[in-house]
């Protein structure tokens, strides 16, 4: 016998007060003039409900870096970069979270993966006192939102652990505005505040630990403007466990004569797909009406890109690394790397097809588009700013045809014989080098603590660190060092034991 299908549930209240009810507008309208309904219109304006049943962590989440304006430097539809449930699954697959939801700890770790600046608190290291005064900051504040995991029960409602973003507050009532994401089940809600903090105040039995609440806000800048590390792709496990773990067994063990044997011990045993590991941020866009313009907004986004990689290549590790990875011991260890994966034409191509399915809403193979033309365009800019580089092609498949760009930041710079939208083979994406020089600089210092010599060790420090760099190129690659160790503490299932950020 078919089970009859649930619509909605009546919302207990007490304790609860509807939003949309006559109370619950009278208590929005004084928290408004109060002001700490201030976080609640952009929340609202990106409130979305969750898209299964055990996805309440990555909706709050996904809504929150949406209402926050973090850019995620990656696609998730057509040209669109947004955060959706679908691309926080870098902590849990998304299969599991499905069936069993997530843990308060690994909606931590996805924050601080998604380029958040986030502060968390389990109950037990916090007091109610401290959480109203976070709920009254964050609801004063349109720049830092607070998502609250509790138990349901707590409030006389169905289900047991859920999470959602609070919109505001009302200090007269000592009551908070919950914005649940399961808007099929019960709709916006306030709720006193003591009641939440016991709500919180609970043992998640998948974990033994007790819920809690964090502040998720932006950082002072964009985190990864030109490298991410790519969560998704199945490579990322194994090269961070050979880069976590395993590098520093291996130069414990060998008797390093100089930097150079160094590096070498390192390189030799990459994984093969190490360079699916870390990406380069590039976009895509669609040339629509002949327009093969660059906006302000575009050039400038390339100059800063531009300018992270040169910084990368004025350093003393990239020049080792180069040197090194020139040598006939590497070359073919790298070619398939260096030689055609890097080669603009060879991107283009890729591209073009790859962004015609994407434009289309197609995702996987790409066999069913045709590349006419590819080519690389060089605009030069009238206001002093960089010459920038678009890949160009044009895709015909069963629907027309498709003007694909993707613009991209160079390793060589010597561009003096490109003219405005001249086609060309020169220059190359970020490569093998710059990116072995990007995920060395982001090991943690103590990876190379097991080198015995003393020079070769202090030379290694030297090279390594972070202290010399310019700001911009260190907050680079702070932010992947970040994300780097708290992927291990993930994969580790060490994000439940402490909560705070990782120690770069």
């Amino acid at each position: 016998m078919a089970m009859a299908g649930l619509y909605r549930r009546v919302l207990p209240s007490p304790p609860a007060i509807d939003f949309a009810s006559f109370e619950g507008k009278k208590l929005f309208t004084e928290a408004i003039h109060n002001g700490t309904m201030e976080g609640f219109f952009k929340l609202i304006s990106y409130f979305q409900t969750q898209s299964e049943p055990a996805y309440c962590g990555l909706a709050s989440l996904s809504m929150v870096l949406n209402a926050l304006a973090i850019d995620p430097g990656r696609r998730w539809k057509g040209p669109w970069r947004w955060f959706d449930e679908s691309m926080l699954d870098c902590c849990e697959p998304l299969e599991k979270v499905k069936d069993k939801g997530i843990s308060f700890g690994k909606v931590v770790c996805l924050a601080h993966c998604a380029g958040a600046n986030v502060k968390a608190f389990r109950t037990n290291q916090s007091t109610f006192d401290e959480f109203r005064k976070y709920v009254m900051e964050c609801s004063s504040s349109d720049d830092c939102h607070l998502i609250s995991s509790y138990n349901r029960g707590t409030f006389k409602q169905t289900g047991t652990g859920h999470f959602s973003p609070l919109g505001g507050y009302h200090a007269g009532r000592d009551m908070a505005l919950i914005l649940d994401v399961a808007r099929f089940k019960y709709p916006p809600h306030w709720i006193p505040l003591k009641l939440l903090w016991d709500a919180m105040n609970t043992i998640d039995e998948a974990t033994g630990q007790q819920r809690g609440f964090m502040l998720v806000s932006r950082h002072q800048r964009e985190p990864a403007l030109l490298y991410t590390l790519s969560c998704k792709d199945e490579s990322w496990t194994s090269t961070a466990k050979y880069l976590m773990d395993d590098v520093p067994i291996l130069l414990s063990e060998d008797s390093g004569k100089d930097v150079k044997n160094v590096l070498s011990t390192v390189f030799t045993s990459l994984p093969s797909n190490f360079s699916e590991f870390i990406k380069w941020v590039a976009e895509v866009r669609r040339r629509d009406d002949g327009d093969q313009g660059l906006s302000q907004e575009e050039k400038g986004r390339l100059a800063i890109k531009e300018e992270v990689l040169k910084q990368v290549q004025e350093t003393g590790l990239y020049k080792m690394v180069t040197d090194l990875l020139s040598t006939e011991k590497f070359v073919c260890q790298f070619k398939q790397t260096s030689d055609q994966r890097d080669c603009l034409p060879n991107i283009a191509a890729t591209v073009c097809c790859q962004g015609a399915g994407i434009f289309a809403g197609i995702s996987g193979s790409s066999n069913r588009f045709c590349c006419r033309e590819t080519c690389v365009r060089c605009y030069r800019a009238t206001n002093g700013v960089k010459p920038v580089t678009v890949v160009s092609g044009t895709v015909v498949n069963g629907n027309g045809e498709h003007g694909v760009d993707m613009l991209v930041p160079l390793s060589q710079t010597e561009t003096s014989s490109c003219s405005s939208g001249s086609c060309g083979s020169f220059g190359m994406h970020p490569a093998s080098n710059d990116v072995l020089t990007a995920l060395l600089l982001a090991l943690p210092p103590e990876t190379w603590s097991g080198i015995r010599d003393e020079k070769v060790s202090q030379e290694i420090f030297g090279l390594v660190s972070t202290d010399s760099l310019p700001p911009l190129l260190q907050g680079e690659i702070i932010h992947l060092r970040g994300q780097l160790l708290m992927l291990k503490r993930c994969n580790d299932n060490k994000v439940e034991e402490d909560l705070g950020a990782p120690q770069i």
